[in-house]
């Protein structure tokens, strides 16, 4: 009969023993969980890149935005309007907001609701675009 100790695995340190991966640090900035409040200003940081082609302010600036809600886990809707009903991107406008909110990480659906109530006025313009267009 063979003796038990042959049988025993050799643990001999000639051996390496296998060592779990190391997880890939997370960012400080990556926030996992969802914040509406992070979501939100994403948001704005996307509509303050579109801009009305004949006018040099951002459609936030501008005050076009009515609306922005944001809900688990990740949907936002936005409600704007145009400067005018006959506003010559009111067919594109929406839907370039819509197609670069979809492009933005953290945001799973988005949707562009186009209103004219209440209808727009230079009142809603932030005091930037007063100045940039020289209303002042």
């Amino acid at each position: 009969m063979p003796d038990t100790e042959t049988l025993t695995p050799s643990t001999s340190p000639e051996q390496p023993q296998p060592v779990a991966p190391t997880p890939a640090p997370v960012p400080a900035t990556l926030n996992l969980a969802f914040d509406s409040d992070q979501i939100k200003q994403l948001v704005i940081d996307v509509l303050r890149t579109v801009y009305d082609p004949e006018i040099p302010v951002d459609i936030y600036e501008l005050g076009l935005i009515y609306d922005i809600s944001v809900e688990p886990p990740g949907n936002v809707h936005v409600l704007m309007t145009l400067t005018a009903p006959a506003c010559p991107v009111a067919g594109s406008l929406p839907g370039e907001v819509e197609e670069k909110l979809m492009d933005t990480p953290g945001i799973s659906n988005a949707t562009v609701e186009l209103t004219w109530e209440p209808p727009w006025d230079r009142d809603l313009m932030s005091e930037e675009a007063k100045l940039t267009l020289g209303l002042w």
